[in-house]
């Protein structure tokens, strides 16, 4: 029998409020309605995405934390979603002690990367959100990965901290994980109203040329409901343009393996 090493995906940017636990969400839910069998990680202490693909973090025992400390088996910590074939690793608010209990561990960047070794065989695609900072959360996330995705906002300060954040991939590909890559810069929260989200795009793909995706996430009311009611948009609302646009992201996901 023929076994599909999962293709890892980490999806990061230090800057708060672009779209991450969203893009996260929603291309993990896209994949797997597309019948890929997909993991959702969720490497954020504010647990968002843990809440938003519907999951109750009040009433979770165990979570990715207490996997990362060793306290139990990653198997353990697997939970199902709506999605038949969206399983989901959830967080809280304790792996925010995560760094420090793990200051002298020689081999704490490759916590997460160690823990997810042995359930590989089992998935398609493993989707990880991070934590709004280049933390050793975001460092154990990147060095796991096969690439790193980056929502980038139709905003004024969108390029603001991305050098930072490109600079760490490097550091982390020369450093830890050689054969990290960048999938993709995805444009997010584009606004056809405004020549600031047109400009903002244009300057994105001057600068970036082929890293960037060719799907653009538009700024979508249903989108930014859709995580009040624990549902990724396709469940929410599949006909909106949101839910449209994390299928074709998906699709270019796909495509590109």
């Amino acid at each position: 029998m023929l076994f599909i090493m999962a293709q890892i995906l980490c999806i990061a940017n230090q800057k708060g409020g672009v779209g991450k636990t969203t893009t996260a969400i929603n291309l993990s839910a896209a994949l797997a309605v597309s019948e890929k069998r997909t993991l959702l990680v969720d490497c954020d202490p504010q647990a968002n995405a843990t809440t938003g693909i519907g999951l109750n973090k009040a009433t979770i025992d165990k979570n990715l934390y207490h996997g990362m400390i060793g306290d139990v088996a990653v198997n353990n910590i697997i939970m199902d979603s709506d999605i038949e074939t969206l399983k989901v690793i959830p967080s809280c608010v304790d792996l925010i002690g995560f760094e420090v209990e793990m200051i002298s561990n020689f081999k704490r960047e490759k916590i997460l990367k160690n823990l997810l070794e042995g359930i590989k065989s089992s998935f398609e695609y493993i989707i990880i959100d991070c934590p709004p900072s280049l933390s050793l959360l975001t460092i154990n996330a990147m060095t796991a990965a096969d690439s790193l995705l980056i929502p980038l906002q139709c905003e004024f300060y969108a390029l603001e901290g991305l050098s930072q954040l490109l600079e760490t991939f490097k550091r982390i590909k020369y450093g830890l994980n050689p054969n990290l890559t960048i999938a993709g810069i995805l444009l997010t929260m584009f606004d056809k109203r405004t020549n600031l989200s047109y400009q903002v795009a244009e300057n994105t793909e001057n600068y970036f040329k082929d890293l960037v995706f060719k799907t653009v996430v538009p700024r979508n009311v249903r989108l930014s409901e859709a995580p009040s009611f624990g549902k990724p948009i396709l469940l929410y609302d599949a006909t909106s343009s949101g839910a449209k646009s994390y299928f074709a992201l998906a699709k270019e996901i796909m495509n590109n393996k």
